[in-house]
């Protein structure tokens, strides 16, 4: 499964975001500048690694942790509806996610037991943010193959 494409299931993972409607922007990439306004969500792989427990002999089935963080400028909500609205859609996304954990057949499983959130704040462009971060691994099966060379 050498060729497997990430490009679908980047898009499973932004879809649910999408289909909340509270988000301004929904971006499959981290932003390197400051979200406009409201709620924005940005969607990126942060690492890639073997899974001994779910590998067989013959392949190599893989970890891919991807962040999923919700972002809004400080000003752009009343101080006291950042936290509501932030936390409304992270427990959103944590449940679409743990409703549809094989994200429609393309992956063994979103790990829904050890996926979690985490609230910051984060400075970019000399703006103050509030960020919800959720780190949501993967388990893609038999991702890589493994063969013996033959000298």
């Amino acid at each position: 499964m050498a060729d497997f494409d990430f490009t679908p299931l980047i898009a499973a993972i932004t879809s649910p975001a999408q289909a909340l409607g509270v988000f301004d922007s929904v971006n499959g990439h981290e932003p390197v500048s400051v979200p406009n306004s409201g709620l924005t969500c940005a969607v990126w792989a942060q690492e890639i690694a073997p899974n001994p427990q779910a590998s067989g002999l013959a392949s190599t089935s893989v970890d891919v942790e991807f962040n999923v963080r919700l972002y809004t400028v400080l000003n752009s909500l009343a101080p006291d509806a950042i936290d509501p609205a932030m936390l409304n859609a992270a427990s959103a996304l944590l449940a679409a996610y743990n409703g549809d954990f094989t994200l429609d057949g393309l992956v063994r499983d979103v790990d829904v037991l050890t996926a979690k959130a985490v609230a910051g704040y984060m400075v970019q462009d000399g703006q103050t943010l509030r960020i919800i971060t959720i780190s949501l691994p993967i388990t893609i099966s038999d991702l890589w193959e493994q063969s013996a060379v033959s000298s």
